[in-house]
């Protein structure tokens, strides 16, 4: 909910609107997520921190992990420096592909507190505290980052593209950490692929026509419009004759109108 959330809070509390595609783009993020997290396949059962610790030094997770690090470095060094200001997804691309280091990291940390309360020696274990430095320092790199984009953009347009993006890297994540992929059937693999398609939709309608004015009432009137098509001019002087009569005396003064 926290889709919907955000843009009903930011309409009443901070002033901001979202036009009638960016509501249809809010709903088509929600519905093709939640495809996606239907069709997904249940996590592999993972109870040591030794299991999860082979789970992670698997050639897949570490290959995973390095594209999604080399991502992140050049969206931050490079990206973010030019064209941070003005495009919305480079600051939640760096949001979203820190939440993979961020969730796995709770999950290790999940199995390490059901440990110690299990009596094992957890706090001996290295993998705790690789863990615990990489949830604190990824979360406050998604903190920043995510700051750093309601400072600029409208809020409604922030909070489901982070959503979206947030979710389809999770999930896809959770699915080479664990292998989930192989036990998936044939209507699981294409429900989720067309709620990932589902979400690209959404994400356009929210991108793409954040700056159109169009709700239920001026629908027709912007149709219209379209199908007219703009009229073109001149940067400079214009010269439009006023008189559109089709025939005309010679002797008739005709009369122009120029646009400086």
């Amino acid at each position: 909910f926290s889709v919907p959330r955000s843009a009903i809070l930011s309409s009443y509390l901070l002033g901001e609107r979202l036009n009638l595609l960016g509501k249809l783009g809010c709903m088509l993020s929600l519905v093709g997520s939640t495809v996606m997290v239907i069709h997904a396949p249940e996590d592999e059962e993972v109870t040591t921190l030794d299991e999860m610790l082979s789970k992670l030094k698997e050639p897949g997770f570490l290959a995973y992990a390095a594209i999604l690090l080399a991502v992140c470095f050049f969206s931050i060094f490079y990206l973010a420096p030019h064209y941070g200001q003005n495009n919305i997804l480079i600051y939640l691309t760096i949001c979203s592909v820190i939440g993979a280091f961020s969730v796995s990291s709770v999950k290790g940390l999940g199995i390490a507190i059901k440990g110690f309360f299990a009596g094992r020696p957890v706090l001996q274990h290295p993998l705790t505290w690789i863990l615990v430095i990489t949830l604190v320092a990824s979360i406050t790199t998604q903190i920043n980052y995510l700051n750093k984009s309601l400072d600029i953009f409208n809020t409604s347009l922030v909070f489901p593209i982070y959503y979206v993006l947030f979710t389809t890297i999770v999930i896809t994540t959770s699915i080479i950490l664990f292998k989930e992929w192989v036990t998936m059937t044939a209507v699981d693999i294409i429900g989720t692929v067309c709620g990932f398609l589902t979400i690209i939709l959404g994400v356009f309608l929210l991108h793409a026509f954040k700056d159109m004015d169009v709700s239920l009432g001026n629908l027709p009137q912007v149709l219209q419009n379209e199908q007219q098509g703009p009229v073109t001019r001149d940067d400079k002087n214009i010269l439009i004759e006023v008189d559109n009569s089709s025939i005309a005396p010679e002797d008739k003064p005709k009369v122009f109108t120029i646009y400086t």
